[in-house]
């Protein structure tokens, strides 16, 4: 089994995972999409009514000395009623609650002069109660409804029972589904949230892992290492503590960057992923162990989060090889293909059989953070090793936006 770097010309690694995290803000957009569908269906539905009646009205009462008023209140209310969907979705609170209160008094003063408006109420239900708290928004949709069974009243010849039937049986069919379809949004909005905290856990378990982790057993074992060689070897001794030293310094600029959320620190200091790894390898090259790093095909510029995953699997593939290996070299090796970008951590330590599920805690647990890591950017990771043959770290992640 050969270990030696890839080529750049590699074959691509198999497409990407057939799962990707998606972000939220996909769901948000999609709800606020059907938000807008659903206000130009009522706009719509509230301007064909408008209309109907004002042409009604035309027609049975072209001398009517109310005409005027019927028709500067029918424009007056078109207008709130376009106006208010915007405001109300960009400005909740008092300003929405004004501007309702103009549309239902509008409304109102309407319906006294014409009573043939009065259905113009079942769109203006759906403004009530997107903009009221519900129990507020039921009461003033029954007071609409009383609203629109008097005014029918008045221009009916005689008294219909459905004219106290009808109304309430679709005043009622509508607030039903309208609240239903606020129960549905509110609880996948909790289920988001939800999901939101659960990928929010992987991820702060992953940076710790590959971060303050790794380096407490770094020291751990140079400090274990000072302690066995301080009275024959005070030399080497005092180096292993010069390097535990540096590692902890390390470990508190990430912990410090790691707290206010930020890019890791080799990174952070400037230089792209390319200067990150060539540090990287540096800082991991010890005695025992030569850490090496090759740059093939044309750099490109990468995403953060691309950046930031790929040295998070470099130090937590170099952290396995100090840890677990027990090898002599170790070659990091970063391909820009045309359409990925693929690095490869290869070591020729004992290898180790790759498990169909990896185990938990120890190299098992560094594994499954950089599989969620690749998958989260739509990438995959291989891993080629057998016991005594060395091990092959491969992520390989599209690079979309070219």
């Amino acid at each position: 089994m050969s270990h030696a770097p890839p080529a750049a010309g590699r074959a691509p690694d198999s497409g990407p995972a057939d799962s990707r995290a998606s972000g939220a803000g996909d769901d948000h957009s999609g709800r606020d999409a059907d938000d807008r569908w659903l206000a130009t269906v009522m706009n719509t539905a509230f301007l064909a009514l408008l209309a109907g009646s004002l042409l009604r009205y035309l027609l049975k009462h072209p001398d009517s000395p109310r005409l005027p008023w019927v028709v500067g209140l029918g424009i007056t209310l078109a207008v709130l009623q376009l106006a208010g969907h915007r405001l109300i979705a960009r400005r909740p609170g008092r300003p929405a609650l004004v501007l309702l209160g103009a549309i239902v008094t509008c409304w109102v003063v309407i319906v006294l002069l014409a009573p043939s408006f009065a259905w113009c109420a079942v769109p203006l239900i759906y403004t009530v109660l997107r903009t009221l708290p519900t129990r507020a928004a039921v009461a003033l949709v029954g007071v609409l409804c009383a609203l629109v069974m008097i005014a029918e009243w008045r221009i009916s010849d005689d008294v219909d029972p459905n004219l106290f039937l009808v109304p309430p049986a679709v005043t009622v069919l509508a607030t039903a589904v309208f609240l239903h379809m606020r129960r549905q949004a509110e609880r996948l909005a909790a289920t988001e949230r939800r999901e939101g905290t659960l990928a929010e856990r992987e991820r702060l378990s992953m940076e710790i892992h590959d971060t303050l982790a790794q380096s407490l057993s770094s020291q751990q074992m140079l400090l274990q290492a000072a302690e066995r060689t301080w009275d024959s070897d005070p030399t080497t001794a005092r180096g292993h503590v010069r390097t535990a030293e540096s590692i902890a310094e390390r470990s508190l600029a990430e912990a410090r960057r790691f707290v206010h959320d930020l890019a890791p620190a080799d990174l952070a200091e400037g230089g792209g992923l390319a200067e990150a790894l060539r540090t990287l390898a540096l800082r991991e090259s010890t005695d025992t162990l030569r850490v090496r790093l090759h740059v093939d095909g044309t750099p490109v510029p990468l995403p953060d989060r691309v950046q930031s995953a790929l040295l998070r699997i470099a130090q937590g593939a170099l952290a396995n090889v100090t840890e677990h290996a027990g090898a002599s070299t170790a070659t990091l090796t970063l391909s820009h293909l045309d359409d990925q970008v693929v690095l490869d951590i290869a070591d020729d330590g004992h290898g180790f059989a790759p498990p169909t599920d990896a185990p938990s805690g120890g190299r098992g647990h560094g594994l499954a953070a950089m599989r969620a890591r690749v998958r989260q950017l739509g990438g995959t990771l291989t891993i080629e090793s057998a016991p005594g043959e060395g091990t092959v770290v491969s992520a390989a992640i599209p690079l979309e936006d070219r």
